[in-house]
């Protein structure tokens, strides 16, 4: 006996109707595309823990190092742990000569050239972003291509007008650098962001009676924070590691070198002290690590909505 309205299972005496075998077929399609995309996606996924062994056994490699006792680091046979791990090394760099100077000095000219790009790239992202003038295209492409030149090919010529201009040795010619370094990426971001905003949002709100400022700083700037943060964050890191011109052009006052400089400082005549360097580069990764890791979430749907909008 049947229930009214169900269909009979399908038997040797009552075989499948052909509905019903269109309709299996129909459903196995997407099966068996989702089994050849997991194919195709092994290659890809084996391809991506490679670059992520490259890119992360360096920084792996460094912290051990920081924890191997100087014997071991001499060793022979290098071990992937430390079987006795020291803080000698954290010690020895700490105690270095400089070192909370050249701590203050890094964080003084970041900060300082992160916070300078802010607030001369806001007001250019949203000129570009919300206004239509004569040379808004060409502005935009020359940011692009400030973006991408190689600003290492502008060192003797930043040591050339540093020079002339008596900013030699002076921790302000290097944050006026940074803040350049830094700037075209600000406003390619934040424009970005700008345009992904409607600009109906500042019309309510001063149809309400904001003014143009009061619209931008109360409704547009809240939205603004995860491009805000990860165009900071990026300006910070990229301030941070600069090298060149650190070494360049601070040559004779050695009390506003840098952080990057001062991990030169570890070799001598009889060698390079591996583990106090890769301690203290332990140290000089560790305050961008801890930034990026409270920021994570901003930062990646910041860097990524910057990048694909507007």
């Amino acid at each position: 006996m049947t229930v009214l309205g169900s269909r009979p299972a399908a038997t040797a005496a009552h075989p499948a109707a052909p509905g019903d075998r269109a309709v299996r077929a129909v459903r196995a399609v997407p099966r068996a595309r989702r089994a050849r995309r997991r194919v195709r996606r092994v290659p890809l996924n084996l391809a991506a823990l490679a670059v992520l062994a490259v890119s992360v056994f360096p920084v792996y490699w460094m912290a051990v190092t920081a924890f191997t006792p100087t014997r071991d680091i001499q060793s022979t046979t290098p071990s992937f742990w430390p079987a006795h791990p020291t803080l000698a090394h954290f010690a020895t760099a700490v105690g270095a000569d400089g070192f909370g100077l050249f701590w203050r000095n890094s964080l003084l000219v970041t900060l300082s050239a992160v916070l300078l790009s802010l607030v001369v790239a806001l007001p250019a992202a949203c000129a570009v972003a919300r206004m239509r003038w004569r040379g808004r295209r060409g502005f935009v492409l020359m940011v692009f291509i400030a973006q991408m030149a190689p600003w290492e090919a502008l060192l003797i010529s930043m040591f050339i007008i540093a020079r002339d201009t008596g900013l030699l040795d002076k921790l302000a010619m290097l944050t006026l650098i940074y803040f350049m370094t830094t700037l075209p990426f600000t406003i390619v971001t934040l424009r970005g962001f700008l345009a992904a905003i409607p600009g109906e949002l500042e019309e309510a709100a001063m149809m309400d009676g904001a003014s143009r400022a009061g619209a931008f700083r109360r409704v547009v700037l809240p939205l603004l924070a995860p491009g805000l943060m990860s165009t900071s964050l990026f300006g910070f890191i990229t301030a941070w590691n600069e090298f060149a011109f650190a070494n360049a052009l601070i040559i004779k006052n050695q009390d506003d070198r840098t952080l990057p400089v001062w991990l030169s400082s570890f070799g001598n005549i009889f060698g390079t002290d591996w583990g106090a360097t890769m301690a203290a580069a332990s140290l000089f990764m560790l305050p961008v690590l801890l930034i990026f890791l409270v920021l994570q979430r901003r930062v990646v749907s910041g860097a990524f909505a910057g990048a694909v909008k507007g």
